[in-house]
């Protein structure tokens, strides 16, 4: 069966990346979206050179939608669209805010891009996999998709609706073959492993993870174990290719360690 399009929607140095080079390395045209379209696009430079495969670099404003409308029209100008996947989240600081402090326009912000923007990304491809009967929809979550957390009121309320519309996208939509699912990542991404880089940035080349790769071979930075986004990645690419029998819909990853939970 002809490979459709994998679009990437929030693409940053860590997760985002490492899920494009996945999917270009398994055969797709892989769409790469982000609001900052001048690393995008050396991100495309990159993993089309090294997977030797077509990468293009779209620009998206996950806050807006007719930003996403053209984004996708451009997208959607490639061919099918077989797999979404929604990486995008406005910053947050790590330092909790006081409710009492937290500004309207920020609140909305947040909602806008975690679940608002999911929204219309998954709108803007879901007739064409459901005219198919295929396709699958992956959205990122992380541990505010759970559980309230004191200072992070937008954080959290923006996971806890994008958690919300992937189970209901999934209840609608799974029946007419249409895999769709959440990943939590419950903890901290590093730099990949296979990243090796020299004193240029651009001396920067990246070797894929050995199949012999396990949790045991996780970095550590402060004492944290941190994820490897290439294996990370390796995730998403199994719920992509699950056998219908069995398809998950929500799955949660975190480090081993002795704070597991």
């Amino acid at each position: 069966m002809r490979k459709g399009i994998a679009a990437i929607v929030g693409v940053g140095e860590k997760l985002g990346r490492s899920i494009a080079r996945k999917f270009a390395h398994e055969g797709y045209t892989v769409a790469i979206l982000s609001r900052d379209l001048g690393r995008l696009s050396r991100f495309a430079d990159e993993i089309a050179r090294q997977e030797k495969t077509q990468v293009f670099a779209i620009r998206i404003e996950c806050s807006e939608s007719r930003s996403i409308k053209e984004a996708f029209e451009a997208v959607l100008s490639l061919g099918f669209v077989e797999v979404l996947v929604y990486n995008a989240s406005d910053p947050v600081s790590w330092t909790p805010a006081s409710f009492t402090d937290v500004h309207v326009d920020h609140f909305q912000k947040s909602l806008a891009v975690s679940s608002v923007g999911a929204f219309h990304c998954a709108q803007q491809v879901m007739p064409g996999m459901a005219e198919r009967g295929r396709g699958t929809i992956l959205f990122t979550g992380c541990s505010a998709s759970l559980n309230g957390i004191a200072g992070y009121s937008e954080l959290c309320c923006g996971k806890f609706a994008l958690r919300a519309l992937s189970q209901c996208l999934a209840r609608e939509y799974q029946p007419l073959g249409i895999h769709v699912a959440h990943v939590i990542i419950d903890g901290n991404i590093g730099v990949p492993r296979g990243l090796l880089v020299t004193s240029s940035p651009k001396q920067e080349r990246w070797c894929p993870p050995s199949s012999s790769s396990s949790v045991g071979d996780a970095h550590h930075v402060s004492g944290d174990i941190l994820m490897d986004p290439d294996i990370v990645a390796q995730t998403y690419w199994q719920l992509h290719i699950q056998d219908r029998s069995i398809w998950t819909q929500e799955i949660d990853l975190r480090p081993g360690g002795p704070k597991l939970f």
